[in-house]
């Protein structure tokens, strides 16, 4: 599934890794930090935390590593992780999800 242009017109953040390997489209609020993932290889991230954060896929598939319980979410699941959880993430490429965070500063936005 292609996003619309105007969703891919949205700000990305500014994170390490290429554009070859994720693409980002953002909005960003007071309350929050709203982030669309498209993955366009395998992914992989080591165990952290922050505050809360909900997400769901849209396409792909991902598995999640919560405080030490691992399971493979598919298009149309969602998983929310508390605040200070520790948490990692396997994602397959292809996927793409929607993850809002608690935190509106997150992530910095990418300057254009």
């Amino acid at each position: 599934m292609d996003l619309p242009d105007f969703i891919q017109a949205f700000p990305a953040i500014d994170i390490p890794f290429p554009d070859s390997i994720v693409t980002t489209s953002v909005i960003r609020s007071d309350a929050g930090l709203m982030v669309i993932f498209a993955f366009q290889e395998d992914f992989a991230l080591p165990e952290h935390f922050h505050k809360a954060q909900w997400g769901t896929v849209l396409e792909g598939q991902l598995e999640l590593t919560i405080d030490g319980n691992s399971r493979t979410y598919l298009p149309g699941e969602s998983y929310s992780i508390s605040s200070g959880v520790l948490h990692a993430v396997k994602v397959t490429a292809g996927t793409k999800t929607i993850d809002i965070f608690e935190e509106s500063d997150r992530y910095p936005l990418r300057d254009t």
